[in-house]
């Protein structure tokens, strides 16, 4: 949750729909079941009531959410459930795990309308349009700014200052084999550190107090000591988030201040793409179809900033003001070409969960 979505929320911001967590969900062929659209997704997925309330206006649909873990989990229970889904349509599986769930079949292939509005390099299934992209956002350390000034220490600005002493023991990071915001931080440091030197960095990390936690919200929410506004319960100033959860921090405070309590660790980012797909064997495959159309519609576009805090994939559609002036734009994030993820994901975590939890 990219991104997102996942993700980069305060709590505050969570349970504005109200869905229920389900391990299963078996459709039914009656009338009222015909009109809702159930989609599947991680503990942070949010849609604005008023921008759910078009689309029921719209198509006639209403949409149930059913949500999972974090994103990693929520993909891993997607596919034990294939050709018998929870719902109609998906929502959060990103770059780090799209081949995964493409090879395990779970979704049927759908062109969503305004796909042309989405630029090329984002449609990494265009051959065959199984999925359809809906936000990106950078997974990136963020910092507690109170801490750091309160030590009078600078925080740190890249991956090879984590491993520095007068670090030591202020890292929380997600579990790579759980979590998307976990995984998406191991890539960073394969992208930056190659195939020969990504390992021997974690080892110096684990050396350095790195803690490792089962997802995001528990990184995010318990462990780190800036979120909240500055009213953290944790005892960790860094944490592996987004690069836009600062803004989350600000939303509803007044007066604005002039910076968030929280910042960016520029130099730690790398670039998730989130995409949302028509689950195969769905019950309302028809208002699923909708659905897609519409998560790429202006009114949904524009939403996802501020709900979910990941940056809209259409051309054109607006960022608020909160989310311009507190998030922080990454020029240049490091990457893993996504064949390169495909043929080595499952290794990678194999070797890291090796390394660094057990």
């Amino acid at each position: 949750m990219i991104s997102h979505l996942r993700r980069a929320v305060g709590t505050a911001l969570l349970g504005a729909l109200g869905a229920a967590t389900l391990a299963a969900c078996g459709g039914s062929d009656s009338e009222s079941d015909s009109k809702t659209v159930t989609v599947v997704s991680h503990d942070s997925f949010e849609v604005s009531k008023t921008v759910l309330s078009k689309f029921t206006a719209q198509t006639g649909y209403k949409v149930k959410v059913v949500r999972g873990a974090d994103a990693g989990a929520a993909v891993n229970q997607a596919i034990l459930s294939k050709g018998n889904p929870q719902g109609d349509v998906f929502f959060g599986v990103d770059n780090t795990l799209l081949s995964r769930a493409l090879d395990e079949g779970v979704f049927t292939k759908y062109r969503a309308k305004d796909l042309n509005h989405v630029p090329e390099d984002l449609q990494l299934d265009a051959a065959k349009h199984r999925v359809t992209p809906v936000d990106t956002g950078d997974i990136c350390v963020n910092y507690d700014r109170k801490f750091f000034a309160d030590k009078k220490l600078a925080p740190p600005k890249t991956f090879n200052d984590l491993i520095k002493p007068q670090y030591k023991n202020m890292l929380v990071t997600e579990n790579a084999a759980t979590s998307s915001p976990g995984l998406a931080f191991l890539l960073g440091t394969v992208g930056t550190y190659g195939d020969d030197g990504w390992q021997s960095y974690w080892k110096k990390l684990k050396d350095n107090g790195v803690e490792v936690v089962d997802g995001w919200e528990q990184a995010y929410n318990d462990r780190f000591s800036g979120s909240g506004g500055g009213a953290g319960k944790g005892d960790k100033p860094l944490v592996v988030s987004y690069a836009s959860s600062p803004p989350a921090e600000v939303v509803g405070v007044e007066p604005q201040p002039k910076e968030g309590p929280t910042g960016v660790a520029a130099g730690t980012c790398f670039r998730q793409i989130e995409f949302a797909g028509l689950l195969d064997g769905a019950k309302n495959a028809k208002g699923g179809k909708a659905l897609l159309d519409f998560m790429l519609s202006k009114a949904f576009q524009e939403d996802v900033p501020v709900k979910m805090y990941v940056n809209p994939v259409r051309k054109g559609a607006k960022l608020p003001e909160v989310f311009t002036k507190y998030g922080q734009k990454i020029a240049e994030p490091a990457t893993v070409a996504p064949e390169k993820i495909t043929k080595n994901r499952e290794q990678w975590i194999k070797s890291w969960t090796s390394l660094v939890v057990r």
